[in-house]
């Protein structure tokens, strides 16, 4: 069987050896193998949490947990999912290990900051996981944490709090790093225009975090403050008012949709045209929306809202802006589906998660729509549906494209092939279990079942039963792509350096890169998805 050496393996910056050289790196590429294996472990976490809250819900009354520690498993796994896997999942990962290469460089601008920002990461992952067992246990709030009860009930919720405000912080700290890197240290021959669309998605990505995080972070703060020191900012009694929390926490939170979704945006936008054999459609289009999904989205945040008391007029502009943010997602959705016309595509497992993306994600859009509309917003809103199309867009859309990075991305990281029949039985059974487990949701939702409820009425049974076992047959699909990628480690087949046939700067190098990236200056080439080069030799 054919051998590779092992990334593992490979030169550490200053002579460092043994685990001081990866606990002391600077080298974007490490850091970037860091996140991975610390997101894979936070994410195998909340899906078992998730696997456990479905199968409560799978029969009326208690199932195999108590209302209490339900509220906490859920709130649990919100913040994990959130948190510490959908939000820093694609920047961190393949942003640290793939942006330097695509700029032509040989690192971020802030290498030393770059390593903070993982510290960051792994101290607010501990203390979520330390408020587990200090007095009071695991918060029951949900992940939005909304006042008054993240203010009145006795579980933990400061140390919670704090660890979202930990990680919030190693948000920014990527993003202000992506952004100088881009503007200070792509190849000198690179123009704006010849910059790969997954380093522009994480430019657009980069400025939300910059500029919308430290709302999140400063409303978390207030929090802790109304905890220790009974202030009375959301206090009606005392002059304050609970629906502030709200405004200040999806000033952020909506904004921080698009912080999950761009990403995933960027890693779509660079498999279609590699699998396609064809130029992406709509280069600047492509561009240019993810640059107006970044300032649109940052304006749409009230329509979380619309039961709130809010005036007619906002509900009115807050409905405009949300239908008007689905024009520049709807220009990429078209570029993808217009590349792959005519084009001389290649199935291979990354390009079944993109085109599973696609369509999830789209459905997941489309439902959004009825949530920007005040008047169907306000029958199916804290419902089931609300459920289901949140996760049609975060797990249908930046999960799905985070397993197709994986599967793009995997033989460049390591050098190494993995299955190719086990990835794709593990997309299918997914995909099913997905549509098992979401659909009846909407459908729940529509009926009339709350979200966050322990029990049920006994109509909302048969959809209940149904979606647990889509739970289990997507929990078995995960499982299965995981461990086919894990055991590419065992049989070791090697990568060429250009396994796919693309042609952005990581595929001209070897795999996995160097400890430099660049073994000579990189040509940069007049436009980033030219592929008269790639058709001639092949």
């Amino acid at each position: 069987m054919a051998t590779t050496p092992s990334f593992f393996e490979t030169p550490a910056p200053a002579g460092l050896t043994g685990i001081k050289a990866w606990l002391l790196t600077h080298d974007h590429k490490r850091l970037g193998l860091m996140y991975l294996w610390a997101v894979l472990f936070w994410f195998a976490l909340a899906l078992v949490i998730g696997l456990l809250l479905r199968l409560e819900l799978m029969t009326m009354g208690r199932t195999i947990m108590s209302a209490g520690v339900y509220n906490s498993a859920f709130t649990l796994h919100g913040v994990i999912m959130i948190f510490l896997f959908v939000i820093p999942g694609i920047p961190a990962i393949f942003g640290n290990f793939f942006l330097p290469i695509q700029l032509g460089t040989d690192d971020v601008f802030f290498p030393r900051l770059n390593l903070l920002s993982w510290y960051l990461y792994i101290l607010g992952g501990l203390l979520a996981i330390v408020s587990l067992f200090t007095a009071g246990g695991f918060p029951d709030t949900g992940w939005t944490f909304y006042v008054p009860f993240s203010i009145g009930t006795k579980h933990n919720v400061p140390m919670t709090v704090f660890a979202a405000f930990i990680l919030g912080m190693s948000s920014m700290l990527t993003g202000l790093n992506f952004i100088t890197t881009v503007h200070r240290k792509r190849s000198p021959n690179m123009g704006w225009m010849q910059i790969p669309l997954f380093t522009w998605s994480l430019y657009a990505t980069a400025w939300v975090q910059v500029l919308a995080t430290p709302v999140i972070s400063i409303t978390l703060l207030l929090v802790i403050a109304e905890r220790l020191l009974n202030i009375g900012l959301f206090d009606p009694a005392r002059g304050g008012d609970p629906i502030l929390y709200q405004h200040l926490f999806w000033m952020y939170s909506h904004p921080a949709v698009y912080v999950m979704i761009l990403p995933g945006m960027g890693v779509v936008s660079e498999i279609i045209p590699t699998f396609s054999r064809k130029a992406i459609f709509g280069y600047k289009a492509i561009v240019f929306s993810s640059m107006g999904i970044a300032i649109a989205g940052s304006l749409v945040w009230a329509h979380h809202m619309y039961t709130s008391g809010m005036s007619d007029t906002a509900i009115f502009v807050f409905s405009l802006l949300t239908f008007l943010v689905a024009i520049p997602t709807a220009v990429k959705v078209f570029s993808w589906v217009s590349t792959l016309y005519k084009a001389s595509i290649e199935m291979s497992p990354p390009l079944l998660y993109a085109l599973i993306f696609i369509y999830l994600f789209s459905v997941g859009g489309l439902t959004g729509l009825v949530l920007g509309a005040a008047g169907p917003d306000i029958h199916v809103h804290d419902t089931h549906f609300v459920v289901a199309h949140f996760h049609f867009t975060m797990f249908g859309g930046t999960g799905f494209a985070f397993f197709a990075a994986l599967h793009f991305w995997w033989p460049k990281m390591f050098g190494i092939m993995y299955n190719f029949r086990r990835a794709y039985i593990a997309a299918t059974l997914t995909t099913v279990g997905f549509m098992f487990h979401y659909v009846p949701m909407f459908v729940l939702g529509l009926m009339g079942m709350p979200r966050r409820s322990y029990d049920y009425l006994p109509q909302f049974a048969q959809g209940n039963a149904l979606a647990a076992v889509g739970g289990i047959l997507l929990f078995a699909g995960i499982a299965l792509m995981l461990v086919n990628l894990l055991l590419s480690f065992r049989t070791r087949v090697a990568a060429p350096a250009n396994p796919w046939g693309g042609c952005t700067l990581e595929w001209t190098i070897p795999s996995p890169p160097p400890l430099h990236n660049f073994l000579r200056k990189p040509d940069i080439q007049d436009y980033p998805y030219d592929f008269t080069e790639i058709l001639r030799k092949s």
